[in-house]
């Protein structure tokens, strides 16, 4: 069991990682900063960022000009070979959309001792351009917090590493980080006034944002994985029938829909079919829409599939291959059923607190039990991010809480 306080990250190291991440933030991701009411300030403090692609920390890590606590996810944690590093940076792992009560007290502890306190809230990056659902605990935690709330937002990120890429895709990034709450506004506001005003700041849609800034970023045009995100054609409807053509086209193979990237990252319409679809973020919303109507009209309702299974070994720090299982996904828990480690296992994992899951589009997703995390990989890829939208329509149908900008 972790320990329930976290102690003081050692200063050198702090500063030695802050000066490699200054040197990254310029050179892969060309970082340019708006405004950083952060410097200078002082605890304690809770920073909230939004969550665009896995290496966003790099752009955040330095802004403090002091040590301060990144919250990360455990899966992340317990998988590096340098978690005495981590330590002494005084990073908290935290399980992704689950949070003991260990994890709140090693949380709280940070801000009760007058450090700062840097969690993304969404958990998880995103993989068309939108915002990762955000869990309805994370407006009551700021409450409980009785800190000062900053906002770290940053833009562009998402078109330098898409989570359905393989490249990095360098070019201009921006951060602005600001005062979103003073403790004192926290202990008036009501918690869904706080949602509303941290969900004004941290929800974004980065196409939309692209089209404000039209910055070019290298090989943008390279759609090579967004075929397993939109796995579904806008027009005819069909799922599983969008292919990737020469690195560039997205084509239909059922009704001849075609669309090609362009150095933005935008999509033009270049055959005769159906209308444009201009945004990755809009075509990924009419999937996630057409999936919710079916599912509301009671039209789909269940996905199995069969799956090989890994399982995380802390040890070795790893996953590690643990059998083959039949996974179903139904409106309130997956059920997991097989051999794993030489074992028959029957596994029933409620899923209405999951916003999300860890996931690799087109390869696996990760089911977390207890401490326990199963990362399964369907026979059929494809199926992965329909399960996600399926995990994101049933948290949205139990919580009555919308997750994409309108």
């Amino acid at each position: 069991m972790r320990r329930a306080k976290t102690g003081k990250p050692n200063r050198f190291l702090f500063w030695l990682v802050s000066l490699v991440t200054r040197i990254v933030a310029k050179v892969v991701f060309r970082r340019r900063v708006l405004r950083n009411e952060l410097k200078g300030a002082k605890g304690p403090f809770v920073v909230i960022a939004n969550h665009q692609t896995k290496l966003d920390f790099v752009n955040l890590f330095d802004l403090a000009g002091q040590p301060v606590h990144f919250v990360i996810s455990d899966c992340f944690y317990s998988t590096l070979p340098f978690q005495g590093v981590m330590d002494r940076l005084g990073m908290i792992p935290k399980q992704q959309f689950q949070t003991t009560l260990t994890d709140i007290r090693r949380m709280k502890s940070v801000v009760d001792e007058g450090r700062g306190l840097v969690i993304y809230p969404a958990g998880l990056m995103c993989e068309d351009g939108l915002s990762t659902p955000i869990p309805a605990a994370t407006y009551r935690f700021l409450s409980w917090m009785r800190a000062d709330v900053y906002v770290a937002r940053t833009t562009g990120t998402y078109f330098v590493r898409p989570k359905w890429s393989k490249r990095n895709r360098p070019g201009r990034t921006y951060m602005d980080v600001y005062k979103l709450f003073s403790a004192e506004d926290l202990e008036t506001l009501s918690v869904e006034e706080i949602r509303e005003r941290a969900d004004n700041a941290l929800l974004f849609d980065a196409y939309r944002e692209q089209e404000e800034h039209k910055i070019k970023y290298h090989k943008n045009y390279d759609l090579e994985g967004l075929e397993q995100v939109l796995y579904m054609c806008p027009h005819c409807k069909s799922e599983f029938s969008i292919r990737l053509k020469d690195h560039c086209h997205l084509v239909c193979e059922k009704c001849g829909f075609r669309h090609t990237g362009d150095v933005y990252g935008f999509l033009r319409n270049t055959g005769n079919v159906g209308e444009e679809v201009r945004y990755v973020s809009d075509w990924s919303r009419l999937i996630y829409e057409e999936l919710k109507r079916k599912v509301e009209k009671g039209e789909e309702s269940i996905i199995v599939c069969d799956a090989d299974v890994s399982i995380l070994d802390r040890k070795k720090k790893r996953f590690t291959e643990a059998g083959r299982a039949k996974i179903t996904l139904s409106g309130d828990c997956f059920l997991i059923e097989g051999v794993l480690n030489g074992e028959e296992s029957h596994m029933v994992i409620p899923t209405t607190s999951f916003a999300s899951l860890p996931f690799q589009p087109g390869k696996y997703l990760e089911i977390q039990c207890g401490e326990q995390i199963y990362r399964c990989f369907p026979d059929n890829g494809a199926l992965v991010m329909k399960m996600i939208n399926m995990v994101k329509i049933y948290y949205e149908i139990h919580t009555a809480i919308r997750f994409a900008p309108q």
